[in-house]
């Protein structure tokens, strides 16, 4: 290979990562449609306790072995409806009710949505609710949940 062909080369292959690198870090709007939008949302345990809850998450850990989890965060809350699971973003949901189903299993939920419209779900993951109250952070099993009011 004689000098020119190796400069050549050299450009085209640096052009192509410098390329690549721009696509990287600018990338599409379409690629970024992760909500960032916090929640804010009033958390009534089954004791009658009213917690303020900013940022609020639905939690829940995917446990892979005895010592290793991984863990979730949504900002939805995903049920069953039949067979099919539905995932029900915070953003279109007024309040939950929910009722303890016993043996461990999972909660039945009432959902409003902001529009009016009511359905009953299970939970479809024994969860948890996560955010930072006044005092600090806060996890609100889902089990031990009344009612969650969306603000």
């Amino acid at each position: 290979m004689n000098r020119q062909t190796i400069m050549r080369t050299t450009t085209l292959i640096s052009s192509t990562v410098f390329a690549m690198t721009m696509v990287c870090l600018l990338g599409s709007p379409a690629w970024a449609e992760k909500s960032d939008k916090v929640f804010h949302a009033v958390a009534t345990d089954t004791k009658g306790v009213d917690t303020d809850v900013k940022n609020v998450i639905f939690y829940w850990e995917e446990k892979i072995s005895e010592t290793a989890f991984v863990p979730h965060e949504l900002r939805e809350v995903p049920v069953k409806r039949g067979t099919a699971t539905v995932k029900i973003k915070f953003e279109g949901i007024k309040h939950i009710d929910l009722k303890p189903s016993g043996n461990g299993a999972p909660p039945h939920v009432t959902i409003t949505l902001n529009d009016g419209k009511t359905g009953e779900f299970v939970l479809a993951i024994a969860g948890s609710f996560k955010g930072q109250s006044d005092f600090g952070e806060v996890e609100l099993p889902a089990a031990e949940l009344k009612k969650l009011t969306f603000k």
